[in-house]
């Protein structure tokens, strides 16, 4: 089922609940979001792993079917954050002796030491996209944590240049871009949330770096911004730091949280180019939104942009929600794009 030409078409932004006979949630919160590797939130042995993964992405696909979402993803259950997956499967990293860093939350982080050059060794989830092109017929987004993103949770020990760092990141995530689009993916997304975090950074050479990673992309191209996950941030700004520039990257879809932090949607006018996947999922309030309540801030955006530019998506990933909740909230989700549909239908 393809959400091609489909008026406000739902998705999510990425992530989806783990199992708890998958992943410990206890140890899973206690990483924060992970910038290295933490394999001990597992709680499947090694040999078993990837079949206990396999099985639990076919729930999570299942479960955005079910709930009615148009543009799914794999739930990133492989993953034991978003960025760590690929960042630390690339050469020129110490894994064994990681850095740190102050993160964005201002506490310190341990993160991928770059002690040489960053390459690409080779595919990282490309059977990722073949296994969800597999298992279902809707249209499939896969992410990528952005170049800019990367370089910002890395500890610079070679390139001495934080701008010349990010651009190589940009490479290795081009060559996984084009890579996952010949396995099948029908959209990519980068998911940039330390944009927000870096702003002047960000404008120095952000969009620079996420141009270098989508060169060469065909079809959908998102770029992800957010404050942070509910479970980690509960106060969030009603603005961002860095947006309007957005509206000169080379990515087709802008993705932002509006819901939880009630953002001010005059924003989109900024991206009026763009389309917009706009967050109308609070994903910090513990309460299942109803149909109608996601209905009214879909309208809410459509005072700002035409329907032809809004995507309905959850704020954020939906990793740390209780899965009940979760799809609780996605069915929500679903239903309230159809109310509006049908209001726009006459």
């Amino acid at each position: 089922m393809t959400a091609q030409g489909k008026l406000l078409p739902t998705t999510v932004v990425g992530s989806y609940p783990q199992p708890a006979w998958l992943v410990d949630g206890g140890k899973l919160k206690a990483s924060k979001v992970p910038r290295v590797r933490v394999p001990e939130i597992w709680r499947v042995q090694d040999d078993l792993l990837e079949q206990a993964q396999d099985d639990a992405t076919i729930l999570a696909i299942r479960d955005m079917e079910r709930a009615g979402i148009d543009i799914i993803t794999d739930g990133e259950i492989r993953r034991e954050s978003y960025s760590n997956h690929l960042a630390a499967a690339l050469e020129g990293v110490d894994l064994e002796k990681p850095g740190e860093i102050i993160g964005r939350g201002g506490f310190p982080t341990l993160v991928p030491r770059v002690v040489a050059p960053i390459r690409r060794r080779g595919p990282v989830e490309v059977r990722d996209v073949e296994f969800l092109r597999a298992n279902t017929d809707h249209t499939i987004k896969i992410t990528l944590p952005g170049p800019f993103t990367m370089a910002q949770q890395a500890k610079d020990e070679f390139y001495g240049d934080d701008e010349e760092m990010a651009m190589a990141y940009a490479v290795a995530v081009n060559e996984e871009a084009l890579d996952l689009k010949r396995a099948g993916a029908d959209v990519i997304q980068l998911d940039e949330p330390w944009l927000q975090a870096f702003p002047e950074n960000a404008k120095r050479y952000g969009v620079r770096a996420i141009n270098r990673a989508l060169q060469g992309v065909t079809g959908p191209t998102i770029v992800h911004l957010c404050f942070g996950y509910a479970a980690m941030v509960s106060e969030k700004p009603s603005g961002y730091s860095f947006l309007p520039q957005l509206a000169d990257s080379t990515a087709e879809q802008i993705s932002i949280e509006a819901a939880q932090p009630t953002l001010d949607l005059g924003v989109l006018q900024d991206l009026s180019g763009k389309k917009i996947l706009l967050g109308v999922l609070n994903l910090g309030a513990p309460e299942i939104e109803t149909a109608e309540q996601v209905a009214s801030r879909i309208r809410a955006g459509l005072k700002h942009a035409p329907a032809e530019h809004l995507i309905p998506a959850p704020d954020c990933g939906m990793k740390y929600l209780p899965r009940a909740r979760a799809f609780g909230k996605l069915k929500a989700l679903a239903e309230g794009a159809a109310i509006v549909r049908r209001e726009l239908a006459g």
